[in-house]
């Protein structure tokens, strides 16, 4: 059982002097730090947080009951509470601070890398993880399709953890003797404040395109977020190099590197079309892989890779600049890309004796989609069945955007549900259609329903997309989650 004086816990928050001497007076064991009113037990600091749906600060008697010694709280409480209660300015910020000293600082013990990026993220954080593991040092991963500690898969809620659970992971890493951590880092998890007190050595930036509208209100905001992640790398210097390592293709990356060559970070630019740190050239793709060179500080490095398409080009890229700004050789880094095979939902091929090529994909907005059926497009010899739909509760800007796509770039696109969630699936279908005619594609609500009739309907040298889902193995109706597969329904089928 991890035990810290409360004293010691609190050392890094902002407190009055009176709560701060109140505290010392009695200076309790903390056997327990939690925001979750149901996991407080005797000894507990419960950190209360106001949120969406829940407020902690309404449950302070149960907390107490439980047996908490004390509880942070930001704004005031009942006067039975008083006594028993820390106050600080935001308690989203303490929930960090003080995670951070429970797990005595762990990220500082890693090697942090950091992804953030509207697409790309899971891939470039697996493939860095695989060529530091090449390398010889044993890595954590924590992300979209799960988190990896010690070689134990755990599931992910979300992308990137909140605070609390974030450095429990990263202390489970340290004392598991592994030398690092690759982590996606999401823009909502930048914005509400997730990642604060994480000692990033490496921050990988992907690309910018409309996705979390819904949440961050404009691109302008949605962009501030992902910067977050490169003010975060800071300013000192660790036990390891500080490198942002940045998409100088994308518009938002060269506001990027702009923004990190005026602080104290090294910064590796990479890009395919226009001059780059890391550069791809005489880039060929095909239905098995793709080739290109990497020109690299007057050196000229051929890759030939299983990963297939531009956008993975995009993504060796940005992950050879990371294991590079780890200390990795060039050399090291391509032999070990040229063994990587691709992650569960990102262009996974659905093996077939029919030889219809069927491709399960992550792509859920604009850009992912337009980059998956482009790169569709450099192998298909067939009619392109795309099989796509939108979430429910999310960014309603980019449906019709991806109904346009779908129909402009498959020849037979398919619109379903994705993860309605609570809106009605028919009313999402509707604005995914809205610029379109009723000719130009066809409609099936029922995702199983879907798949079935573009594999029934494709022939050998065909192409069926199914996009949006990736590797999630349910489907969200109302608020219940539903066991559903994109792969296994294909594999069926097949």
């Amino acid at each position: 059982m991890k035990i810290m004086r409360a004293a010691e816990l609190i050392s890094l928050l902002q407190v009055s002097p009176q709560d701060r001497q109140r505290v010392l007076a009695t200076n309790p064991e903390i056997t327990k730090l939690t925001a979750n009113t149901k996991e407080v037990t005797p000894g507990s600091c419960f950190v209360a947080i106001h949120g969406n749906m829940f407020d902690g600060h309404d449950h302070l008697a149960e907390v107490f009951a439980a047996g908490a010694e004390f509880a942070v709280v930001e704004r005031p409480v009942a006067q039975e509470f008083r006594d028993k209660v820390i106050k600080v300015p935001n308690t989203h910020k303490a929930l960090a601070q003080l995670a951070v000293r429970f797990y005595h600082n762990p990220s500082r013990d890693l090697r942090m890398i950091g992804v953030t990026g509207t697409n790309g993220k899971t891939t470039v954080s697996r493939l860095t993880a695989k060529i530091m593991e090449d390398a010889g040092y044993s890595m954590g991963v924590i992300g979209t399709i799960g988190n990896e500690v010690g070689g134990e898969n755990k599931p992910a809620l979300n992308t990137t953890p909140d605070a609390l659970q974030m450095q429990k992971l990263f202390a489970e890493m340290r004392d598991d003797g592994q030398a690092g951590c690759a982590m996606e880092v999401s823009s909502i998890a930048l914005a509400q404040g997730r990642s604060w007190g994480v000692d990033f050595d490496t921050v990988i930036f992907t690309n910018l395109t409309e996705d979390h509208l819904d949440y961050h209100g404009t691109m302008e905001a949605y962009f501030e977020a992902k910067a977050q992640l490169f003010t975060q790398v800071g300013n000192g210097y660790g036990a390891f190099p500080k490198t942002a390592v940045i998409n100088s293709d994308d518009e938002a990356g060269l506001k990027l590197i702009e923004m990190s060559t005026q602080t104290a970070t090294n910064v590796l630019s990479y890009g395919i079309d226009g001059n780059a740190d890391i550069r791809a050239t005489n880039v060929q793709v095909s239905g098995h892989g793709t080739k290109f060179d990497i020109e690299f500080f007057g050196q000229v490095y051929h890759v030939s890779m299983r990963l297939i398409g531009k956008f993975n080009v995009y993504n060796v890229l940005a992950a050879f600049g990371a294991a590079y700004g780890q200390g990795l050789t060039p050399e090291q880094i391509i032999h070990s890309l040229e063994n990587a095979v691709g992650v569960p939902g990102r262009f996974q091929v659905v093996p077939n004796e029919k030889g219809i090529i069927t491709i399960i994909d992550y792509a859920h907005t604009p850009d992912g989609l337009e980059n998956v059926l482009e790169t569709i497009h450099e192998f298909a010899n067939g009619k392109v069945y795309c099989v796509v739909g939108c979430g429910g509760d999310r960014d309603t800007n980019k449906r019709h955007i991806m109904g346009n796509i779908a129909v402009k770039m498959a020849s037979n696109p398919v619109f379903t549900s994705d993860n309605p969630r609570t809106e009605d699936p028919q009313a999402i279908l509707d604005q995914v259609t809205s610029q379109l005619t009723p000719d130009q594609y066809v409609e099936i609500p029922d995702r199983r329903e879907a798949i079935k009739y573009a594999i029934g309907h494709a022939q050998e040298n065909d192409v069926v997309l199914i996009a949006g889902k990736g590797h999630e193995d349910y489907q969200i109706i109302g608020r219940t989650k539903h066991h559903f597969s994109d792969y296994e329904e294909a594999e069926k089928l097949l």
